[in-house]
């Protein structure tokens, strides 16, 4: 039982690897041994980052705009095209938008449920063919969800799109996972907490003090926190985990209300 957690020789896609979470779980898959496919559209800051992330393994940067069919249909014929089979698919890829409600834009609606969701749900249908080759009754390929504590409780912010996306990737991890687990897929999620990104950079800049007296473990999300998550899901230690989506965020959600 010593390999449990090993994901050496797996074959991964992180969407929105170049930044924040999806960056964070890269590094970890590829500081184990995993070959890395990351996808971002801002191809000069997606190159610098694969340049950087390959001095831990195998890390390779293909550029895309996942908002939009064309660009989920175009990314995925890419990975087909250099792949047989991928182990592990990681849907972090995501977009937030803020305002206030008598005023809340239709095309901040649009760009956010796009990206987070309707992207979400396209990609894996696109890269079935290559997880369904991988998955085998001991060590079903992976597919992990990456949603937000915000889909699970009143986040206190006006991003109504956002917690609404959040909120329904949770939902269809489970749908998905108990229509995929017979094709030797396995489909959890992951929902996390506050960490340091871009899309938290305003929110902790303002108000992180106050955001950690709301945190039992009295800290922000660390790299290791999520890798190790993504890691766990993906291993043979997960093998029998289905549907499920972790929350990840220090006790915030256990401890509300």
């Amino acid at each position: 039982m010593q390999d449990l957690f090993s994901i050496t020789g797996k074959v991964a896609v992180v969407t929105g690897g170049s930044r924040g979470i999806g960056r964070m779980i890269a590094t970890g898959f590829l500081h184990n041994g995993v070959r890395t496919y990351i996808t971002s559209r801002n191809i000069g800051e997606l190159e610098a980052c694969a340049q950087e992330l390959s001095e831990y393994g195998d890390c390779i940067a293909i550029q895309s705009d996942l908002s939009s069919m064309e660009g989920v249909e175009s990314f995925a014929r890419e990975i087909r095209r250099r792949e047989d089979r991928i182990d592990i698919l990681v849907n972090n890829a995501g977009a937030t938008w803020a305002a206030p409600l008598d005023d809340y834009p239709e095309s901040g609606w649009d760009k956010v449920m796009n990206l987070n969701l309707k992207s979400l749900f396209f990609l894996t249908q696109q890269i079935l063919p290559a997880l369904r080759a991988s998955g085998s009754p001991e060590d079903p390929a992976r597919v992990i969800n990456i949603a937000s504590i915000n889909g699970l409780a009143n986040p206190g912010m006006p991003t109504y799109a956002y917690s609404s996306s959040k909120a329904a990737v949770i939902h269809l991890t489970r749908h998905l996972a108990s229509d995929l687990a017979g094709d030797n897929i396995n489909v959890n999620g992951i929902a996390p907490g506050f960490f340091p990104s871009k899309m938290t950079a305003g929110l902790l800049d303002q108000f992180e003090q106050k955001m950690l007296r709301r945190i039992p473990r009295g800290r922000l999300g660390q790299a290791e926190d999520i890798a190790g998550t993504a890691i766990y899901l993906s291993s043979r230690a997960a093998a029998w985990v289905v549907g499920q989506t972790l929350v990840l965020d220090g006790g915030m959600i256990a401890s509300a209300g």
